[in-house]
């Protein structure tokens, strides 16, 4: 069983759920040995491989990221949430043509992936991410076993980082793959991402005195989510002034949240609330319903944000969601 919290587990539609970057890559090895692709992970994992890594298999956010870096050709898998419960693309995979990609998931339990379909491709390398340690995203313990078995896997991190040093990381996983920095298209990612933190900074301190509450549910419980834990949410309190409330008695496993019984759902105030867009609006609605839920001024008003809390860890990815965010965030100024 994996042992990531099951809160950012959460499955499309309903809910199902600091390490130091030592990450490095070259394309040619410079001491002589026999590799020709050597790199460490955020887990401190060196890969090393005789030839280019041309054909990888790919957790489905870290494969949109991958895409909006140029690597979208070398991806011939991928797994996790791919569409959401009408259908249409998840927002976890945000610009991944989710028609063309081969899924290997396999539903049957959290983490598990069709190990004969993976064969079947071929892989040179299995790229995906973490949130707590060394649990692998949406690779559970006996799936991560058995890849090993046949594969090295290059993991991000996402333990311990503000928002662009996430993004930072897996630049640098991607420039180790093939990705070209210096394209026109990655530059121009970088700048909308800057103009981007502009116009939020700017919401952020138009709210005035209010206050923003970010979390998520399940029928039974509420979670308050964690401001000094989340990457994004970390970046937009410490950085950008969001006014991000910080729930007092965060879960242990990672810290990412706070869960709470529907009866105490009014222990934070909230004016404005960034609702975890993974339970979609079946999610939403269930939370309005839920009677001290019903309580607070954001219920009341109905100021609700969708936030994408599990999205690809890029910047061009990220300036859209910003520039959303703070397209909201300005019908709630002061």
């Amino acid at each position: 069983m994996s042992r990531l919290p099951s809160f950012l587990r959460l499955a499309t539609g309903v809910l199902a759920a600091t390490l130091a970057l030592t990450a490095c890559g070259s394309s040619s090895s410079d001491d002589g040995d026999d590799a020709a692709f050597t790199f460490t992970d955020d887990l401190g994992v060196t890969i090393s491989l005789d030839h280019e890594p041309e054909r990888l298999v790919v957790q489905s956010s870290m494969a949109a990221a991958l895409t909006d870096l140029g690597l979208g050709d070398k991806i011939v898998g991928v797994f996790g949430p791919l569409k959401n419960a009408e259908g249409k693309p998840d927002s976890q995979v945000a610009g991944l043509d989710v028609d063309s990609v081969k899924d290997v998931t396999d539903d049957s339990e959290y983490g598990n992936i069709k190990l004969e379909e993976v064969a079947k491709l071929k892989p040179d390398l299995i790229v995906t991410s973490s949130y707590v340690g060394d649990d692998l995203w949406y690779i559970n313990d006996a799936t991560a076993d058995d890849l090993r078995k046949q594969y090295d896997i290059l993991t991000v991190s996402f333990e311990g980082k503000k928002l662009p040093e996430l993004l930072d990381s897996t630049e640098r996983a991607a420039e180790a793959l093939g990705a070209d920095l210096d394209s026109d298209e990655v530059k121009a990612s970088h700048e909308a991402f800057k103009t981007s933190s502009t116009a939020v900074k700017e919401a952020a301190e138009a709210l005035g005195d209010r206050t923003v509450l970010a979390g998520s549910a399940y029928p039974d419980t509420y979670f308050v989510s964690n401001p000094e834990v989340s990457p994004d949410l970390t970046y937009w309190r410490t950085e950008l002034g969001l006014p991000l409330t910080i729930p007092d008695k965060p879960d242990p496993n990672g810290g990412y949240f706070e869960s709470l019984s529907w009866e105490k759902a009014d222990k934070y105030p909230a004016d404005v609330f960034l609702w975890d867009d993974r339970i979609g609006q079946t999610g939403l609605d269930m939370m309005k319903k839920q009677p001290v839920f019903a309580t607070l001024e954001a219920t009341k008003n109905d100021a609700f944000i969708p936030w994408t809390s599990v999205a690809p860890p890029s910047y061009q990815a990220y300036a859209d969601i910003q520039d959303r965010l703070a397209t909201a965030l300005e019908k709630f100024a002061g």
